[in-house]
């Protein structure tokens, strides 16, 4: 990360001051992008209207066929990476082009939504400036600023140069297990380059333009806890205890009193069920319970989900956790169990590195500075799993509203605004401006 970060340096100080403009080729690059505007909201629209959910798997492999079409188009060599049928998941596109001697670049999108072929919200519809579907910004218009910036690289002659690895995962929305096979590709490549960048949907607020330079983890925990069933005029005795729900009760309040409060630190108890008979599916995330007020209960269980900032602050909070949980209650028992999950993207050097260039750039666009978002307003990502390995930046597609919901749109003025900011970052980035 070192050598990078001193790579990066090197590019800053060559690069056009902030605010000074852009060179003729990122001129040329703007002009064409503004040209092709329309053609990428076409390719957008192609997308959003196959219906990909995560478990859609032939949806999913059919965008991919779409945007293989595309890599394919610009000379990179494509592969479908199938995922072991246990996992349950369509698989990956991924699109290579490892010779040139510029910085090395994975650029990373992802086919699936949040919305199943059964949903009732389909299709692309577009209302002036303004587009929706499910997807149109989560993310599809994302993997489409990946290969309209590429094709901007292209009309100049600059991608000739760059070693790319596109990266479309197909389960981003809901992810298959173990992560170890699924991400596997994502974090070979992480470790291959240079500089990291996701696609996901731009931030605009209170003004301002806003730069992802961290991203929170996302993981799961399942707290379990078993007491002594009894008749209830027996709780509180030696002979009976507390029973299973004042145990859970009294975990969640310490987790609440003496866990909470770090900086990035959230922790969410998404179901909870207690009784005499408890039944719970974790992958579906429902389930049933049984008790009555004269019995004391046996069994409580609760879901819930935790984000932070970094692996220490994690495995911190796992410690604390594990700590309250081994403090039982008279005759109940208790165990935590801590699911894999998406890993933290911590805000580097490195990262602010880029953060740096991509501002500048947003200036010379006539977009004024760009301010570093709080990782708290923004969730897990694939670019979390290569950011241990190397410098990334998130957030660089369009600007949207209402993602997983009914209501997604996309504002299509910022499609090619966020196709220019990511085909000049490329550039600058990649040195072949100095």
């Amino acid at each position: 990360m070192i050598r990078k970060l001193l790579g990066l340096t090197f590019i800053l100080a060559t690069m056009p001051a902030c605010g000074q403009g852009l060179d003729e080729n990122e001129r040329r690059m703007v002009e064409w992008i503004d040209a092709h505007a329309e053609d990428a909201i076409a390719l957008l629209e192609e997308t959003v209207n196959i219906s990909s959910g995560t478990m859609n798997h032939e949806g999913v492999r059919e965008v991919g066929r779409v945007m293989r079409r595309e890599l394919d188009a610009l000379g990179l060599e494509s592969e479908w990476i199938e995922m072991p049928e246990e996992m349950g998941r369509a698989g990956h596109l991924f699109g290579r082009k490892l010779d040139g001697t510029a910085k090395k670049f994975v650029l990373i999108g992802h086919l699936d939504t949040v919305f199943e072929a059964d949903d009732a919200f389909q299709g692309f519809a577009r209302n002036g400036d303004t587009a929706t579907g499910p997807g149109v910004d989560d993310m599809k218009s994302g993997n489409v600023v990946i290969v309209y910036a590429l094709k901007a690289l292209q009309e100049i002659g600059a991608l000739d140069d760059i070693p790319v690895v596109v990266a479309y995962t197909g389960d981003e929305e809901k992810t298959g297990r173990p992560l170890s096979i699924g991400r596997k590709e994502l974090i070979e490549a992480g470790q291959w380059a240079d500089i990291a960048l996701g696609f996901e949907s731009a931030v605009h607020r209170e003004g301002f333009d806003w730069a992802t330079i961290a991203r929170r983890s996302s993981s799961r925990w399942i707290l379990t806890v078993e007491g002594k069933q009894a008749h209830s005029s027996g709780v509180f005795s030696d002979d009976v205890g507390a029973g299973a729900i004042f145990e859970i009760a009294r975990i969640l309040s310490a987790f609440y009193g003496e866990v909470r409060g770090e900086e990035h630190l959230t922790f969410n108890v998404g179901t909870i069920l207690g009784g005499t008979d408890v039944t719970y599916d974790p992958q579906q995330n429902r389930g049933t319970a049984f008790g009555k007020t004269n019995v004391v209960p046996r069994k409580a269980i609760v879901h819930g989900g935790m984000r932070t900032i970094s692996a220490e602050q994690l495995e911190r909070t796992r410690t604390a956790m594990r700590a309250i949980v081994a403090e039982s209650l008279p005759h109940t028992s208790a165990r935590i169990e801590f699911a894999e999950g998406y890993p933290p993207m911590f805000p580097t050097e490195g990262n602010r590195s880029l953060k740096v260039v991509l501002s500048a750039i947003n200036e010379a666009l006539g977009r004024g500075p760009m301010k570093e978002l709080d990782p708290s307003m923004r969730g897990a990502a694939d670019v979390s799993f290569v950011a241990p390995y190397t410098d990334a930046i998130a957030g660089l597609g369009a600007l949207g509203d209402g993602g997983h919901t009914p209501s997604e749109s996309l504002d299509l003025t910022s499609l090619p605004l966020a196709i220019k900011r990511a085909a000049i970052l490329i550039y600058r980035l990649s040195g072949d401006n100095e």
